[in-house]
């Protein structure tokens, strides 16, 4: 039986978009206390599910494909421009495909602007109407109001006219960094992309008996099943190693190993991959906020989505990013040069410490991809920086192994500028095999 969150998130799920929704609204209608909604409410927003918008309050919006991330709801809008509502409040869940600047003349704006869109103009009021008889959502810059015949157009299209005290430049720059950090955000892999769901996933529960592992056992080939009781929470985890040489008629619950490691469906796969290498699991219960069963996720999903991922091409491009493709090897062997370009920098010009730290552990990586040792996962890092390094600064980098087992690695790395040296690392790392 779902929970009462459960059939919360359901009901908002059943919901049209543009729906108004209130913590007293969805404790009267489904009986719940008001704790027990707002909980839900919120979660349903990390979802991607409602928005919550000042002056406004909680609308149901559209949520959005991973494959169309990067567009954003009018009511995503109004909270990264801070901007108010003027009219046509009903379509704020609709999506914009995309925005134009009104800085041209009206006939030729006209001719850009299209049903979907989001026109990015002053107290140009003409320009409004036209853009809202056109399906075009406005946004009103320097904080100008607008007719009310335009608000009234606005409701009867369903259009939302919103009003921001921003410059037309700040807010274009605003939105494209929002569109651009989706981008980044479409990328990450989270375990609900690998995970396998709860009625394709195999499990015991407390009251089975070692006889009903060895059965399960033959079925599937597999050695490792998550321990549910009756509401379907995770209890323990139950292993080959757990049941060796025990008697068939005993429980579950007696060899199982108690309170395992779990993940959420929003879990990232980078934090999952670490956590099966330092732990030694091969196999992860997926549970939801209830600690109820959704799935798993095996050492074999997450390495496969690792190899996958270095295969696609990278949309949004991060700091990372930045750091691999202007790092080259140098004509020294395993010596590697770079240039310390603006974005690495900080509000002094200098390189800031979070991107040396990084240069050092991709030539640490990029050292063991060489030897063949496998992809690097830090487990503990000393840096030292012992001089500034200034914008447009030619940096070389020296990785060295000291140490490498199977599983194991310490590396070296010096930083140098003109032969000076400007800083060094020591890093300690376990190693996935590739």
């Amino acid at each position: 039986m779902a929970t009462k969150h459960e059939q919360i998130i359901q009901h908002i799920h059943s919901l049209k978009a543009g729906s108004k929704i209130s913590v007293r609204q969805i404790a009267k209608t489904l009986q719940v206390s008001d704790g027990t909604a707002y909980r839900a409410i919120k979660d349903a927003e990390t979802q991607g599910l409602v928005s919550t918008i000042e002056r406004v309050g909680t609308i149901r919006i559209e949520k959005k494909n991973k494959d169309n991330f990067e567009k954003l709801s009018f009511a995503e809008i109004i909270n990264i421009v801070d901007g108010q509502v003027l009219g046509g409040r009903n379509g704020l869940h609709k999506t914009l495909h995309k925005f134009l600047i009104g800085a041209m003349q009206l006939d030729a704006m006209m001719g850009y602007t299209e049903a979907g869109s989001l026109l990015i103009v002053g107290n140009r009021v003409r320009a409004h109407e036209l853009a809202l008889k056109a399906g075009a959502a406005v946004l009103v810059t320097g904080g100008f109001d607008t007719e009310e015949s335009i608000k009234r157009l606005a409701d009867e299209k369903n259009l939302p006219i919103i009003s921001t005290s921003y410059d037309t430049f700040t807010v274009a720059t605003m939105i494209n960094r929002a569109i651009y950090d989706q981008l980044i955000k479409k990328e990450i892999v989270f375990v609900s992309d690998i995970a396998r769901p709860f009625d394709k996933c195999y499990y015991l529960k407390a009251e089975n008996t070692v006889h009903d592992w060895h059965v399960l056992n033959n079925e599937t080939a597999h050695t490792r099943f998550p321990v549910i009781n009756e509401e379907r929470h995770v209890v323990g985890m139950v292993a080959s190693k757990d049941i060796l040489r025990q008697d068939h008629n005993i429980l579950i619950e007696k060899v199982m190993t108690k309170h395992p490691q779990v993940v959420q469906e929003k879990t990232s796969l980078a934090f999952v991959a670490h956590m099966m290498v330092w732990e030694g699991i091969e196999v992860v219960p997926v549970v939801d906020e209830n600690q109820v069963l959704t799935g798993i996720v095996t050492r074999q999903d997450v390495l496969k989505a690792l190899q996958h991922i270095q295969r696609q091409p990278q949309i949004g491009e991060t700091i990372e990013d930045i750091i691999a493709r202007e790092m080259t090897e140098s004509d020294e062997k395993m010596v590697y040069e770079t240039i310390v370009a603006p974005q690495m920098t900080n509000q002094l010009g200098t390189l800031s410490n979070g991107v040396f730290t990084s240069i050092m552990i991709e030539a640490a990586s990029r050292l063991m991809h060489h030897m063949k040792k496998g992809e690097l996962v830090v487990e503990n890092l000393t840096v030292f920086f012992i001089k500034p390094v200034q914008i447009d600064t030619a940096l070389v980098i020296k990785p060295h192994l000291l140490e490498a087992g199977r599983i194991y690695a310490k590396v070296e790395v010096e930083i140098f500028n003109e032969r000076k040296l400007v800083g060094k690392g020591m890093i300690m790392a376990q190693l996935i095999d590739r």
